[in-house]
């Protein structure tokens, strides 16, 4: 691995670089492999458990593993207990758990959101009561964040496709937002070689100009004295301890200090933290944490429609599928989603001012006086346990997975759940002569076993 020289003397003079370590780490070929645990949805073992290996000390849920498995060949994986995160970046959880009080409801953003790791690891950390919005600007790279978010299992969370000038249309309205910045990457280099030739000088001056704008667009949906996270993956002082020293120059905005164990490895450094791959058990990363000083405690919430809410005829109806309490019911056309009805106003408030393409829970489509259940309800909390389920083996559970046809003995007829190890798959619908597979066709394991 041939790293770019000019970002290796860029370096020698950041904290904690070690130009020989730094080199070494890198030409060693080692991989780090790490999982983030869903709390809502325990399991009793890891996956493949025998290669569990240790804990990472900064996150709750973070376990590293000894080799990377076949996360497509484990059904676990595809029911959201766990999500593949590296473990450099789940120090979000710290910059959370120092700088606001958990145990009270929030507005969190996170604004370059996609492909989820961040925003399910923040979903586990919030309260019920909290709101998460997910953005992601590129419309394909949403659809993936919102599958992702699906498969977590959680109603508190808006899915949104916005750029972030959007949100000056939310002022004063978060208490969190999360910034893990478009950069040039250097912090993955040992993960993805390839991402070395994509790597140039220019590319960094250009990460650094777009990361300004992005945090001046989204700066005024923060609230006062509301906490703004800013990440990135890279190595390069413009795209990092630069930035900090701009927003707080060109911000109304206090630096917020992180408690950090000297045993982790971790580099303070111009008011972040640095991750360097031969100090940590994990890839390059930077974080920074920002209180804001001015501005308004509360937001004018502001919007013109509401959704249709679903009628009486159709809440008895899902009441035979999904537990009840708590949850309003809106409608689109033939669509029912479920949201939290304590959050029922703020979700107006966000799909009356922003593109959202996912809110709550899907339950699915009302069609001829039945229900059609969407995965996205077989993946939540919601369902009832009066819905008959079918627990598969090993080899069923793969099978339904890749949508194929899956025999089952005895089932009955109808609407059923399938699920491994206790943990929900998705839906199937048992005929007299065959059973129908609802598995997503866009996410079916296309590989064989």
């Amino acid at each position: 691995m041939q790293l770019p020289s000019f970002l290796l003397n860029s370096l020698a003079n950041a904290r904690g670089f070690d130009k020989e370590a730094f080199e070494q780490v890198h030409a060693s070929g080692e991989q780090v492999t790490s999982i983030r645990l869903n709390p809502a949805k325990p399991v009793t073992q890891f996956p493949n458990s025998s290669i569990a290996n240790s804990k990472i000390p900064w996150t709750e849920y973070g376990y590293y593993l000894n080799e990377r498995p076949s996360f497509t060949f484990d059904p676990l994986f595809h029911a959201g207990c766990y999500y593949v995160q590296e473990a450099s970046s789940m120090f979000v959880e710290q910059a959370l758990r120092q700088t606001v009080d958990l145990s009270k409801p929030l507005k969190v953003l996170d604004l370059c959101a996609s492909p989820g790791g961040k925003s399910t690891h923040i979903q586990s950390l919030i309260s019920k009561e909290s709101l998460l919005a997910s953005n992601e600007v590129i419309r394909s790279r949403a659809n993936v964040l919102k599958d992702n978010i699906i498969k977590w299992g959680c109603e508190n969370v808006v899915v949104t496709n916005n750029d972030p000038k959007d949100f000056t249309r939310l002022k004063n309205y978060f208490d969190v937002i999360v910034v893990d910045a478009p950069c040039s990457g250097s912090g993955l280099f040992r993960r993805d070689p390839e991402a070395i030739e994509e790597w140039s000088e220019n590319n960094v001056q250009l990460c650094s100009q777009r990361q300004q704008r992005i945090l001046a667009d989204v700066w005024p949906a923060l609230k006062k004295e509301g906490i703004l996270i800013y990440s990135t993956c890279s190595y390069s002082k413009e795209e990092d301890e630069d930035i900090v020293g701009w927003l707080l120059e060109e911000r109304s905005a206090v630096q917020c200090s992180l408690t950090v164990n000297s045993s982790w490895g971790i580099i303070e450094s111009g008011g972040g933290y640095r991750f360097w791959p031969d100090k940590v058990k994990g890839e390059g990363f930077f974080l920074a944490c920002f209180k804001k000083t001015d501005g308004e405690e509360t937001a004018s919430m502001k919007f013109k429609s509401k959704p249709d809410a679903a009628t009486k005829k159709d809440i008895e109806m899902l009441a035979r599928w999904i537990k009840m309490e708590g949850l309003q019911f809106v409608k689109h056309l033939t669509t029912v989603y479920a949201w939290p009805q304590h959050l029922a106003t703020d979700f107006s408030f966000l799909l009356d001012n922003l593109r959202v393409i996912y809110s709550g829970v899907l339950a699915g489509e009302l069609m001829r006086d039945k229900l059609v259940p969407d995965h996205s309800l077989a993946m939540s909390l919601l369902v009832t346990e009066e819905v008959p389920h079918v627990a598969l083996n090993y080899e069923q559970a793969i099978q339904y997975l890749q949508r194929k046809d899956v025999q089952l003995q005895g089932a009955a007829k109808g609407w059923q759940l399938m699920t491994y190890d206790s943990c929900p798959l998705g839906w199937a619908n048992v005929l007299p002569n065959r059973v129908n597979n609802y598995y997503p066709r866009e996410m079916r394991i296309l590989k064989d076993n």
